[in-house]
């Protein structure tokens, strides 16, 4: 074996699926534990930086951008449903903020954001034309090039090419194995498998396997929890994604009528991945305000996940000098569906020797972290 991927979420099946179309001999070793964040993410697709972010974070974006559509088309010559959708995108802007306007036009005219398309103003009115669960004083900005997925579609989309291509797959809990001073594979299920390099792409659990080698890798699990509506009667299908720039919030829509609403950010659940109460009503309440429409739509139910999260608001990508052998793939946060299968290629690569594309170092899961309870995700 030349190179054992540790998860099953969609920065995982990405690395393997690159790594077997190089030729490389590959195993992907999935735990199915539950509260995995790809199928329990929203499905918003954004992956252009923004003005203010790290640079480092911003070529991570420009390089997603650049990758996806080619990923894309390879899945779809194979044959592959990807679960992507370019539907396009309004954020909603309260009344006299032309912010929003001006951002996203001024980011479309930049090069490497060709993807977002077309920027329109929306008048008051406007978006509920696009989205009729909105109320008439809406106003917003419509960005062509957004899109929608199925995180789990995707995923799966991925691991088939992969399979395709001569993946082997193990199901369990891994362990790492050493040989001397350097990790040489995986334990799983009593089998020990064999390889000079081990990608940890494991989630919010990716800390946990690394801990018995000493190390405090600073990724921590964010809960986020999303509701799930039908509109029976309603064709959903067309609709945009919908983005609040008050408090950030999204709504998307799937076919043939549901909508998804929610995303909540609990760092204080720790790995407890249970839909709660709390943040039911809390979903609920924010959905009824944002779109009055769905106070007659049937609540399908909610879904919870795990987002893996940095103390810095940096990506975990690259070697670690204290556990020579591994590949670190982790900490997108709520930015996984966007980001993941870009962070699974560039794994890929980082596993094979190969140079990567760009500047990684500010990303080394061993950088110097910040104090626990620093970072946007970390409380």
């Amino acid at each position: 074996m030349d190179v054992i991927v540790v998860g099953g979420g969609i920065v995982g099946a990405s690395a393997a699926l690159h790594l077997t179309a190089k030729g490389a001999s590959t195993a992907l070793v999935e735990d199915s534990r539950a509260g995995g964040a790809t199928a329990a993410g929203q499905g918003v697709v954004f992956p252009w930086p923004l003005p203010g972010e790290d640079p480092a974070l911003q070529a991570l974006k420009r390089g997603a951008a650049a990758h996806l559509p080619g990923l894309l088309d390879l899945l779809a010559d194979d044959g592959r449903a990807t679960g992507h959708e370019r539907v396009g995108g309004i954020r909603l802007d309260p009344e006299g903020d032309d912010t929003g306007y001006d951002l996203l036009r001024a980011l479309a005219a930049e090069p490497g954001h060709e993807g977002m398309g077309r920027v329109e103003r929306l008048a008051p009115g406007e978006p509920r034309e696009h989205v009729p669960l909105l109320s008439e004083a809406h106003r917003g900005v419509y960005v062509e090039g957004i899109a929608r997925v199925r995180g789990a579609v995707l995923r799966d989309a991925l691991f088939q090419s992969a399979q395709e291509r001569g993946l082997h797959h193990r199901r369990g809990e891994a362990h790492l194995l050493w040989d001397g001073g350097r990790v040489s594979g995986v334990r799983v299920g009593g089998e020990d498998l064999r390889a000079p390099t081990v990608v940890v792409a494991a989630g919010a659990w990716s800390g946990r396997l690394l801990e018995p080698a000493g190390t405090d890798l600073p990724v921590v699990p964010v809960r986020g929890q999303v509701t799930h509506f039908a509109l029976p009667g309603t064709d959903t299908r067309s609709w945009p994604v919908l983005r609040w720039g008050g408090h950030g919030g999204h709504a998307v829509a799937f076919g043939p009528d549901r909508v998804v609403t929610g995303g909540t950010r609990e760092p204080e659940a720790g790995f407890d991945h249970r839909v709660t109460a709390r943040s039911t009503a809390e979903n609920l309440s924010r959905a009824l305000e944002d779109l009055p429409g769905l106070a007659g739509a049937t609540v399908v139910g909610s879904r919870a996940g795990l987002r893996p999260a940095t103390r810095d608001g940096l990506p975990l990508l690259g070697a670690h000098a204290r556990i020579p052998g591994v590949v670190v793939a982790t900490g997108l946060g709520g930015e996984g569906l966007s980001l993941g299968a870009y962070q699974g290629a560039l794994a890929a690569r980082l596993a094979l020797g190969e140079p990567g594309p760009q500047d990684l170092s500010a990303l080394r899961p061993d950088r110097p972290a910040p104090p626990r309870h620093a970072g946007p995700d970390a409380g």
